[in-house]
């Protein structure tokens, strides 16, 4: 270590030193895994770790894998070790249709007495959320029911366990606290005598309390304030209850994500009142308890913080963060996005572990030598002092760890996801998991939430020098400054902050690579799968003026996950959790894009919310303008994480059109004369969804809706920027949604926009007209349109379901060029930012890489939108068209059935376009195949991942050559 340079204070713990005095080069790197988060995991770089697999067992489907392990919970005599499952896992079989006995959800149970864990058995569970616990006997446990509002109770027989009995029902008559929402039974936990079970209920926002002789629900108890004192009505407080505590028998804790409380609640008899409502600053998760019962540690989300209580004055007396060691990254600029989601103590209570969802690690944090006083806390600073409790080191895990256990000598540790891989069949999504789905797509089963699996991670409990090398192997994986940064890249930066004063920022929806780019003459693409390309043109020129990037990826699996990558280069941890159980139809709804529970939690009073929606009646339902799926800054602004904060605090000037709004009613049964232009009609589409958003939202500039063109949106966006023009004043952030790549309502779409052909092609001539207009405007020489997937669920895609497209277009430009290194949303965000000069949102664009696609020899460019042939069959106002017979020829040939209203109409019948992500996408992405490649032609299915840039001429012509062959058939049969 002669060559490290790190000074140490003088009262660094020994594990502190030993950490601090490994240099970088002196570590074994493990082998990286990389991830479209933009970092890497490598859950096996710990001596003797093994990292396995959640295999249920499935007579019917052996390899089959679970998703999405949440919890664990050991016995009380330390020998069994229950897992969790609460995600997607949702089956068909190979008929298409839904496979309930392949389609539950799971608690694994191990036998750990010896160490390694050993699997001894798997039961079942229709639905479940976030809720498992054992009685203090150790013969039987809990397990919330989620969607169906339940508790399963499991009780040991012989050596195996069993349900016993019907699950203990919660008697929410299907109803929850918002409009049109089910409940959800979340935490529990199990007081110290056996006897009384307490339940989070996440929708309805209160505790139910059980008595577990009886099983019957003697008490619920409502946590918002409004409801507890009359006096208190439309206060916030109490909602969204995740994670449940006892201590002992007459007392509990809650934890409310949404309105950032640990509620100390008292048990008497069958009773519950509140005792105390306790403010965090973060959005408190899950929560444990040192034996004495004197200490309640709470997991911090957007504070990327434990919360110590002190279980009799029920004050926070320590916050400790949760990132890395202050010697390995100071964090000076309070990045966000660790995500710590659940705790645990080791068996000496000495340390804590922490699950950080965000970065992939356990955080292994010293624990302070006494519990200090508020005196002590003013006289100690910095790392040096016996007071605060500190990292000291850090486990690299899967991706998303949720939750961690030490046992004896053990240490293990469950995530929640893992890389997806290749899905040329991907076809699955939302409403095809519910039970009844029967589509042939279905058996294929490479939906992306299907295919990104959890795991379990058992190691020995490292000692101080192996816990070195994995704290740095955790700062190499989440990119921590540990190695200077790239000059040539700074050098960049700070010439295009310097040129660049304007950035237009287009977001869509759901394309891979594959389906747009996969038959180019360049990059990784399997023309097989290149079904979008034929009415692309623009999509295609921009990938070939300027550059095409064939290895970048959207950080979202969905738009839920997808929009708050886009916008905020993270997620919390409520999105996590939240959003594949939505997904896989096992309740919960859209709370991801500035709305919760349906109601536009951005109005402040009861009176604004009726007048947006006269269902809105209930002034405690909600109370409050906090979003739970909202990030924080860094430095801590609640809810203020998203771009469009950063730019306002920098004191840019931003103009929105169609991010995060709610639309307002009867465009559908608007003239199209009206509807094509609402402004000229005094009819405005759009309501903002965001405080921050709401002064500078076009609101005559609808959003998501498959009914509009997004043609008429540009028309609309254009009006503005025509009188930017004239006043030579650009804003310097502009947000731009175009949501018809996403496709839908073909009988009620207006314009004659009504086909898949016809969407596509709309969507991407509004995108080139975009760029055509800046390329012609006197903004030109100092803007750059940055243009990205939200993410890539509608589609297959030979390498990864998360693999799409993305453009940066403009000045200063790489021309012709192939960029083949991974990129993904997160460094999509990092470069506008550093090119604004804005602060980074979070830990991920903050430590994200400046993407290497400029050339400061390309100032010059132009830009000329193409306009995709298949849209002369509509009634938008297009140019003279110039279309050859060779040209029309190969498109029809491409995609040989240009098909009707009424033929997609039949055979999307059923599905639901009005919301974002509502689609029965295994009946939705095989008719695209079937409409746009013809009913014989088979879907794709080998799996191969293989990189196709190599011999790209010959795969080609081999295509093409297949391709013409079925196109004369096809010609001749009809």
């Amino acid at each position: 270590m002669k060559n490290c340079t790190f000074k140490l204070k003088d009262r660094l713990t020994c594990l502190g030193a030993i950490i601090a005095t490994i240099c970088l080069a002196n570590v074994q790197a493990a082998q990286p895994e990389f991830i479209p988060t933009g970092m890497r995991i490598t859950p096996t770089a710990a001596q003797s770790a093994v990292l396995q697999k959640l295999n249920p067992d499935l007579p019917s489907r052996p390899d089959y894998l679970a998703d999405h392990a949440v919890d664990m919970v050991a016995s009380p005599d330390g020998k069994t070790l229950l897992i969790l499952t609460s995600g997607f896992n949702r089956m068909s079989d190979a008929a298409g249709q839904d496979a309930p006995a392949e389609s539950n959800e799971y608690v694994f149970i191990y036998d750990i007495s010896g160490g390694n864990p050993v699997k001894k058995q798997v039961l079942q569970v229709p639905n479940t959320f976030n809720g498992i616990a054992w009685n203090p006997n150790g013969t039987e446990f809990y397990v919330s029911g989620g969607v169906d509002d339940n508790v399963h109770v499991y009780r040991l027989t012989g050596s195996t366990f069993a349900e016993d009995g019907a699950p203990i029902t919660l008697g929410h008559n299907n109803k929850g606290e918002g409009l049109g929402v089910r409940p959800m039974a979340a935490g529990v936990s199990v007081n110290a005598s056996g006897t009384q079970l307490l339940v989070a209920n996440f929708y309805n926002d209160s505790v139910s309390l059980i008595d577990l002789a009886s099983r019957t629900e003697v008490d619920e108890f409502d946590l918002r304030p409004g409801k507890i004192d009359p006096a208190l009505v439309g206060k916030a407080g109490g909602t969204y209850p995740l994670a449940v505590k006892f201590k002992g028998d007459n007392k509990a804790y809650v934890s409310s994500q949404r309105d950032r409380e640990i509620l100390a609640i008292a048990i008497n008899g069958n009773e519950v009142s509140l005792m105390k409502r306790v403010k965090t600053e973060g959005q408190p998760t899950k929560m444990t308890m040192n034996k004495a019962m004197s200490k309640l540690y709470v997991a911090s989300d957007n504070d990327d913080s434990v919360i110590v209580l002190d279980t009799q004055t029920d004050h926070i007396v320590e916050t400790i963060k949760t990132i890395a060691p202050k010697f390995l990254f100071r964090n000076k600029d309070d990045l966000r996005g660790a995500n710590p989601n659940n705790v645990a103590l080791t068996p000496d209570e000495l340390t804590l572990l922490v699950t950080n969802g965000g970065t992939n690690s356990v955080a292994v944090i010293q624990l302070a030598n006494k519990m200090p006083t508020k005196d002590d806390l003013k006289k100690s600073k910095g790392d040096d002092d016996s007071y605060r409790s500190k990292v000291v080191g850090l486990i690299p895990t899967g991706w998303y760890p949720s939750a961690v256990m030490a046992k004896g000598k053990m240490l293990y540790v469950i995530n929640a996801k893992g890389n997806a891989g290749p899905n040329p069949e991907g076809c699955r999504d939302t409403l095809s998991i519910a039970p009844g789905s029967q589509n042939a797509c279905d058996a294929a089963n490479q939906y992306v939430w299907q295919l990104e699996k959890a795991g379990f991670l058992s190691m020995p409990l490292p000692n101080p020098g192996q816990l070195a090398q994995l704290t740095w192997q955790v700062a190499k994986n989440s990119n921590f400054p540990i190695r200077k940064d790239n000059e040539n890249a700074e050098k960049m930066a700070k010439f295009l902050r310097n040129k660049i004063k304007h950035v237009v920022y287009i977001v869509k929806e759901n394309r891979t690579y594959d389906q747009v780019l996969g038959d180019l003459a360049i990059g990784n693409g399997d023309p097989s799968l290149a079904i979008m390309a034929p009415f692309s043109p623009n999509h295609r020129k921009m990938a070939l003026d300027f550059f095409t990037m064939d290895n970048f990826y959207d950080s979202g699996e969905t738009s839920g996950v997808g929009w708050n990558w886009s916008t905020a280069a993270r997620t919390n941890d409520s999105i996590e959790k939240t959003q594949p159980v939505n997904y896989a139809g096992r309740g919960l709804s859209y709370d991801w894009e500035g709305g919760n529970r349906n109601i536009n939690v951005s109005q402040a009073t009861i009176e604004e919310r009726k007048a947006t929606n006269p269902a809105n009646t209930d002034p405690d339902m909600l109370a409050g303008t906090a979003d739970i799926a909202a990030p924080d800054s860094s430095g801590g602004e609640e809810n203020g994480g998203y771009l469009w904060n950063t730019a306002l605090r920098k004191g840019l000037t931003i103009r929105n059109y169609g991010f995060y709004v709610g639309n307002l009613p009867g465009f559908r049964a608007l003239p199209e004369d009206k509807a094509a232009n609402p402004f000229a009609a005094g009819l405005k589409q759009s309501v903002p969804l965001k405080q921050a958003l709401a002064p500078y939202t076009d609101e005559y500039f609808r959003g998501y809706d498959q009914d509009n063109s997004d043609f008429y949106l540009y028309k609309e966006w254009e009006r503005e920027f025509d009188q930017y023009s004239d006043k030579g004043k650009l804003p310097n952030l502009t947000f731009i949604r175009f949501p018809h790549d996403h496709f839908g309502n073909f009988s009620t779409a207006k314009f004659g926009v009504n086909t898949v052909e016809t969407q596509m092609a709309d969507n991407d001539y509004a995108t080139g007209l975009v760029v055509e207009k800046i390329a012609n405007s006197p903004f030109k020489d100092d803007t750059l349109v940055f243009i990205v997937e939200d993410d890539a669920q509608n589609g297959g895609d030979h390498v990864d379901p998360h693999r799409s497209i993305a453009y940066i277009v403009g000045p200063y430009i790489k021309h012709g060029a192939l960029i083949s290194k991974p990129y993904t949303t997160v460094s999509f965000l990092h470069t506008m930012s550093e090119i604004l000069g804005l602060e980074p949102m979070g830990l991920n664009d903050g430590l994200s890489e400046f993407m290497d696609v400029f050339d400061l020899k390309q100032k010059n460019w132009t830009y000329k939108a193409e306009v995709p042939e298949v849209l002369y069959s509509t009634r938008l106002p297009l140019p003279e068209p110039i279309v050859s017979a060779d040209n029309l020829k190969n498109a029809k040939c491409n995609s040989p059935y240009l098909q009707t209203a009424s033929y997609w109409s039949d055979k999307m019948a059923g599905q639901n376009f009005d919301i974002e992500d509502k689609l029965d996408v295994a009946q939705f992405n095989r008719a695209l195949w079937a409409g746009l490649k013809g009913e014989n032609v088979p879907y794709p299915r080998h799996r191969s991942g293989e990189d196709l840039r190599n011999n790209r001429p010959a795969l080609l012509a081999k295509y093409q050559s297949a391709l013409q062959g079925q196109c004369g058939s096809l010609v001749a049969s009809r």
